[in-house]
């Protein structure tokens, strides 16, 4: 399993689409743009990795009041046990009128022997 897979599938039980990279088409009044950031090992004492770190910022677009849906979101990433690095308030685009909020997270996976 990767971060972006198991994103999917965690929120695929929400009524909202959600991509990755870029939204294609013509954006809902809210959506989600999931952006891969770092894929890094854990240093170990004998240089072999055993672990890979992935990290994702989660992006909500929103053009209501953004507040319940990043506490919902923020209370399943916690209970899918992954470890969220940053949470910020990017702004308003007033050009497409979406408030923008960022969650980064990150969740390590047992790497396979190289």
């Amino acid at each position: 399993m990767n971060v972006l897979t198991e994103l999917n599938t965690l929120f695929s039980t929400l009524d909202i689409p959600l991509e990755t990279g870029v939204f294609s088409g013509v954006p809902p009044n809210e959506y989600m743009v999931l952006t891969p950031l770092v894929d890094s090992f854990a240093v170990h004492g004998d240089n072999k990795p055993q672990f890979d770190v992935e990290e994702v910022r989660l992006s909500l677009f929103c053009k209501k009041n953004y507040i319940k849906r990043k506490d919902q979101l923020v209370r399943l990433l916690l209970q899918a046990d992954f470890v969220i690095t940053d949470r910020r308030y990017v702004g308003h685009e007033d050009d497409t009128g979406f408030h923008h909020y960022a969650i980064d997270v990150a969740k390590q996976y047992e790497t396979e022997e190289f």
